[in-house]
């Protein structure tokens, strides 16, 4: 991590806001009416207001660091905000505060039982998500991704069925299976390096042959392969939609997967090092997975009925393109993956948001129920449009610009494979997202009523926010403190070009 290093205590002081939202939670939630929301909306708040209040001067190259004491020799707990963490805290911030908002209208609209539990939860896994951000080096990342799988746990239960328990229980042996996968990948490079910092341009040159940094690379990306949702490590996602939507959306678009990816990106630019990465043939290994399940996904993605289920698989197919813009290399496809992470975010939590709407309104939840319903439903069908058409790629969305990026690299990487690929994957994400929305405008309804009257603002004020913002990441990509701006800060701080 390059730049000059600044003593600071803020990164402890954002970790503590939302740990200290959970033990307030915790202690008189039951007791003040309203305390849980109000508490989530104050802690989100000033999260947003503290990152962002620190953002220009990361991007003009400082690195803050709190490192309060020494866990193994020669490794401190440590946070640290460079470039990247700033970037996911920044994401992982603002959407807390539109989530949050969603949350307090979905389960005030359902009257849901154990929300002290629900919000308690939420604090904690926001907290994990941003100590994942702030992490300085392995161990550190390594305490806070195990957390948040454990925060997450309360979260897809909630509503304690017997379906709810059976996908908690999957999604426990997924994630704890790849955190100890993980955790054999830190001790191996601790031994074989004495250090876990990560460093720009990695930290494992010259230490060990060819072989062991295969084997190496490739218990990392199984590792985080699970959370990142690489198939075939992707079961737990699709089982976990028994969880209440904003959950869901929590899960796809702001914590669990988002830190899977940002973990794979962190151990392949400040572990491995791309010089290394290349030299030990790991990158077409990486790719090739990585278009087996964008491809694969999408089509499971076709044949589901349900629109969370299918959604979820939208997910595990679009978090690919992520994982493929590093593999390719090449700095096109670097910029449109790290800006996926974002645009990702803000089409999917819009594509769930509507889900739960619809849901929280109608009781709906399989799409053949849902013809005729953009008369009724206008916002809500609006935003959900916008979604779709942003994940599919056309013009004038967050989803252009990285498919754009994507294929530019891909060209300059010389993977013309992977050109079609990504030319296959726009045309089935368009087969699995137009019908719907044809549907819903141009069929006939099943029932009619004033939907979007009975709906919430608590509601319809996320769906049509992060709505908005898909479009402007795509019509003004390169404005500051945007997602491309931003990722293309990075690959230059990383590459050098």
């Amino acid at each position: 991590m390059s730049g000059e290093v600044i003593t600071s205590g803020i990164p402890a002081v954002a970790l503590c806001i939302s740990l200290s939202a959970a033990i307030l939670i915790a202690v008189f939630g039951n007791r003040v009416r309203y305390l849980n929301e109000g508490v989530t909306m104050a802690a989100a708040l000033l999260k947003f207001v503290l990152v962002f209040s620190i953002y220009q001067t990361i991007m003009d190259g400082g690195v803050l660091q709190f490192t309060p004491v020494t866990l193994l020799p020669g490794v401190p707990f440590s946070l640290t905000v460079d470039l990247f963490g700033i970037y996911f805290a920044f994401l992982s911030s603002f959407l807390w505060i539109v989530t949050s908002i969603f949350s307090i209208g979905y389960m005030r609209s359902l009257n849901e039982d154990a929300q002290t539990r629900y919000y308690l939860c939420f604090a904690v896994c926001i907290a994990s998500t941003v100590g994942i951000a702030f992490s300085g080096n392995l161990l550190t990342f390594f305490i806070f991704y195990e957390i948040l799988t454990f925060a997450t746990y309360p979260l897809v239960v909630h509503n304690q069925t017997k379906e709810a328990m059976d996908a908690g229980k999957k999604y426990l042996a997924y994630l704890m299976t790849g955190g100890i996968v993980l955790l054999f990948a830190i001790v191996l490079t601790y031994t074989m390096t004495g250090t876990l910092d990560f460093a720009e341009g990695g930290i494992l040159n010259g230490t060990g042959s060819t072989d062991v940094l295969r084997l190496l690379c490739l218990l990392f990306i199984a590792g985080v392969g699970v959370k990142t949702a690489i198939m075939p490590l992707h079961g737990w996602l699709p089982a976990a939609m028994v969880a209440p939507t904003p959950v869901s959306a929590l899960l796809h678009a702001v914590a669990v997967v988002k830190a899977g990816a940002f973990g794979l990106l962190r151990i392949i630019f400040y572990i491995f090092g791309m010089e290394l990465f290349t030299e030990i043939g790991a990158a077409p290994f990486l790719a090739a997975f990585a278009g087996l399940t964008i491809i694969t996904a999408s089509f499971i993605a076709l044949a589901q009925d349900n629109l969370k289920m299918r959604l979820a698989y939208s997910t595990i197919s679009q978090l690919s393109y992520i994982v493929l813009g590093v593999a390719l290399l090449a700095p096109a496809a670097l910029e449109g993956g790290i800006a996926h992470m974002m645009h990702q975010a803000f089409m999917k939590i819009t594509l769930f948001f509507c889900a739960g709407a619809i849901y929280v309104t109608t009781g709906k939840t399989r799409l053949s129920e849902m013809h005729g319903m953009a008369d009724e439903m206008p916002y809500t069908w609006a935003a959900f449009t916008i979604g779709g058409l942003g994940l599919i790629g056309i013009p004038l969305t967050a989803g252009f610009i990285t498919k754009w990026f994507m294929i530019t690299g891909a060209l300059d990487a010389g993977a013309s494979i992977y050109v079609l690929l990504l030319l296959i994957s726009a045309l089935l994400n368009a087969a699995y997202f137009l019908p719907p929305i044809y549907h819903a405008y141009f069929s006939e309804p099943s029932e009619t009523g004033d939907f979007e009257e009975q709906t919430s603002w608590l509601i319809k004020f996320p769906l049509i926010l992060t709505a908005v913002m898909v479009i402007l990441f795509g019509i003004i990509p390169n404005a500051p403190y945007f997602p491309l701006e931003v990722a293309t800060a990075i690959v230059r701080s990383i590459t050098g070009f």
